[in-house]
């Protein structure tokens, strides 16, 4: 998910793709403890994408104070 496509969403739909991304990523270090990761570059991106998630919510929060 692009910066630019995140922005775009509300703070609310941030939080339900904060949400669903880690449930994700749970599983995905589930599924590599039990040796059926394939694609072990998706728990990295993953934790990205929660970093980033992150990181405009918390920029949609401190900017919304400010402008009222």
């Amino acid at each position: 998910m692009t910066p630019k496509e995140i922005r775009d969403l509300s703070p609310e739909e941030i939080t339900t793709k904060i949400r669903e991304t880690r449930e994700s990523l749970l599983q995905l270090r589930v599924r590599r403890q039990t040796g059926q990761v394939e694609k072990t570059h998706e728990m990295r991106s993953s934790r990205k994408d929660v970093a980033r998630l992150e990181t405009i919510l918390r920029e949609k929060k401190t900017a919304a104070p400010a402008a009222t």
